[in-house]
């Protein structure tokens, strides 16, 4: 039988993976081939090498495997720093967002991520960075915009003085 090839086969695993990535369930699959080609005889860095992991990480799944059964396959919480704003607090300040920032006694013209910041120093006593802040609009559902500049009227008078009275040079004649 003749071989097959796949055009382009380096980017093609790379999505591949990607996929296999996306899912919790592509995952668990991913690891119980994994463990199922450890216990059909292959090494660890042999599997590794198929599958695109690390040697560590084959190891990893061989001995959850062996000590909770399937369950070990299966992803878990990760861990993470906690959150430093309750949902209680987060709808609050979705709610306070949605109001000019003088009603929640910030002098600024506008919320940005400053305001926000000092807004949530004051009124929480938790101090995140302008970054966070700013982060927060978007998982809010806000979208970025620039205030426009107030330009002040001009003078008529100036203006008028300042338009050009001649007639028009060149070949075009009214």
């Amino acid at each position: 039988m003749k071989r097959l090839t796949i055009t382009d086969a380096s980017t093609i695993v790379a999505g591949l993976q990607d996929e296999i990535r996306r899912s919790k369930e592509s995952r668990y699959d991913h690891r119980l081939h994994g463990v199922l080609l450890v216990a059909q005889g292959m090494s660890c860095p042999e599997v590794s090498r198929i599958l695109g992991d690390a040697p560590r990480t084959v190891e990893y799944w061989v001995r959850r495997f062996e000590e909770k059964g399937l369950a070990g396959l299966v992803e878990g919480e990760r861990p993470g720093r906690p959150r430093r704003l309750n949902d209680k607090q987060i709808e609050e300040i979705n709610a306070v967002l949605r109001q000019p920032p003088e009603s929640a006694g910030i002098t600024r013209g506008i919320w940005d991520g400053k305001a926000l910041c000092a807004f949530i120093k004051e009124r929480y006593g938790v101090t995140l960075r302008i970054r966070q802040c700013q982060n927060m609009f978007k998982f809010l559902g806000f979208r970025r915009r620039k205030p426009r500049p107030i330009i002040a009227r001009g003078d008529p008078e100036l203006q008028e003085a300042y338009k050009k009275t001649s007639k028009p040079r060149g070949r075009f004649k009214h």
